[in-house]
């Protein structure tokens, strides 16, 4: 069976490893590929390969390397059906989905693509008679990213593009459950131009992760994931001398005011909510309904949009379906779960989807939407991020109440309010406790040009990814001050006489 590579030192490597992973197509349940989870000595490695292509490639001017980016932009989009088909294969969601990954993805490349300008430093001329100042912006040298199943091209592309751009050489551990998007990036990098060892990909687990947290050649580690698994990855890391970006868990409020346009509202939530299977940090799974009146429109109209769903493969022939399958089987008996606590706890659950058989795809990992009302803040489904189809909505009194749920929840990744009052909007935008906000959007997922991050326990460290936190992040400043002698000025120049450039 096909085996997923390592790619070290601009080869595809195979891993000597016992140890081995399946991967699974989670639509059929069948076993599509395997993958070795490297050792410690290998994991080393692709540190080392990284360490030894840095000096070259950090000296390399920003031009260059943003051309590189250029290629790598035009390769991805030459790509785009063929890694949107392979994205669906082992992750299950819909081909479209698959493709708008894709396309935020590179939307992080081409904010890459003007590093020469994001690179640039500051300048103070005379700070004292005859001296100058002047910052550079260097890179920093090896950088790791870890990074989640739920999206294998995206999230990888919110890190190394902005890293290498700024002159850094990386190693990427992508997931074990859908591991192969990633040596197709490495591939299209290769082919842009992006020397031998500069980028590198391990397969891997735990143990993989630990050394890339613990090296001393890694200077600064990028990750995504749970709220625990970030947790210890920003203290580990820390404690090793490293600088370092965690991604947690989310819990994603939207407030529903009774003045909302609730068409347009359960629409958004509709597809905020299920899109993807929910398998989204940014995905909306509560909703704070202000009033009975408000609430009860919005039950009406989301049981019969949900009544009216396709559930299905990525990939099918004819109209698309509108949610895949979750990853694995193990992550559909954890949603389950939480479907079955939600019901002992005294929840009203109006649509549930435990037990959803798809046709001809009987062992595939298929949980239908699920839609609860009348949830508490004391319940184990409001309080845990479910990371499934799963939405659940709290009734509340006023838009006080709501806002304090918001603000008291341990996550603050994203929030949202429906609303058509811009007073109600703008203080909305200004208290909410969490680090992106959405007014009437229900997945306010910021441009690469801005930065993605939430708040509380949705991160670990002060910069969040992409955008101009991202080349902070991956940079450190140094700042020069200089006074010059005074000297013999140059008596000739030869003329030239055409356009000047530089390399």
């Amino acid at each position: 069976m096909e085996q997923v590579k390592n790619f070290i030192g601009g080869q595809l490597t195979d891993s000597q490893s016992s140890r081995i992973s399946s991967i699974f197509n989670p639509a059929t349940g069948q076993v599509v590929r395997q993958v070795a989870l490297s050792t410690t000595h290998e994991t080393q490695h692709a540190i080392e390969s990284a360490h030894l292509a840095f000096t070259e490639w950090s000296k390399t001017s920003p031009l260059k390397r943003a051309r590189i980016m250029f290629k790598f932009k035009s390769l991805l989009e030459e790509n785009c059906d063929r890694l949107a088909r392979l994205i669906s294969e082992e992750h299950g969601k819909i081909y479209s989905d698959a493709v708008g990954e894709l396309t935020r993805g590179l939307e992080v490349v081409e904010f890459a693509c003007g590093i020469p300008h994001l690179q640039k430093g500051e300048h103070s001329a005379n700070v004292g008679t005859g001296v100058d100042s002047h910052s550079l912006m260097q890179p920093l040298g090896v950088c790791a990213g870890i990074t989640p199943f739920n999206f294998p091209a995206m999230v990888p592309m919110w890190m190394f593009p902005v890293a290498l751009a700024t002159g850094n050489t990386f190693v990427l551990k992508p997931s074990e459950k859908d591991p192969s998007l990633s040596i197709e990036l490495a591939k299209l990098l290769q082919q842009a131009g992006v020397p031998d060892g500069v980028f590198n990909v391990i397969q891997g687990d735990k143990e993989a992760v630990d050394v890339l947290l613990t090296d001393p050649r890694i200077q600064a580690v990028s990750f995504v994931g749970s709220t625990p698994i970030a947790e210890y990855v920003y203290t580990t890391a820390s404690a090793h001398g490293k600088r370092c970006q965690a991604l947690g868990g989310a819990k994603n409020h939207s407030v529903l005011m009774p003045d909302a346009d609730i068409d347009m509202a359960a629409n958004a939530i509709m597809g905020a909510a299920f899109g993807a299977a929910g398998e989204r940090c940014m995905a909306l799974s509560v909703v704070l309904a202000v009033g009975d009146e408000i609430a009860d429109k919005l039950v009406e109209k989301l049981r019969h949009q949900i009544g009216h769903m396709s559930v299905g493969t990525g990939i099918t022939e004819g109209k698309e379906n509108d949610m895949g399958p979750v990853i694995t089987e193990q992550h559909k008996a954890k949603i389950c779960d939480y479907i079955r606590s939600g019901v002992e706890q005294g929840a009203k659950l109006l649509v549930d989807g435990r037990g959803y058989q798809v046709a001809g795809y009987e062992n595939g990992y298929f949980v239908g939407p699920t839609l609860f009302d009348y949830v508490t803040p004391d319940m184990k489904i409001y309080k845990e991020e479910i990371f499934g189809p799963v939405l659940a909505i709290v009734r509340v009194p006023d838009y006080d109440t709501a806002l304090n749920l918001v603000n008291y929840h341990e996550y603050g990744n994203g929030a949202a309010i429906f609303t058509r009052d811009g007073e109600t909007a703008r203080q909305f935008s200004e208290d909410v406790q969490a680090g992106m906000v959405g007014v009437n959007i229900p997945i306010p997922v910021p441009m690469a040009f801005h930065s993605f991050g939430g708040w509380k326990r949705s991160i670990f460290g002060p910069l969040n990814v992409h955008g101009n936190d991202g080349v902070r992040f991956y940079t450190r400043m140094k700042t020069v001050t200089s006074r010059w002698p005074a000297s013999v000025r140059l008596e000739h120049h030869d003329s030239s006489f055409v356009m000047p450039t530089m390399e």
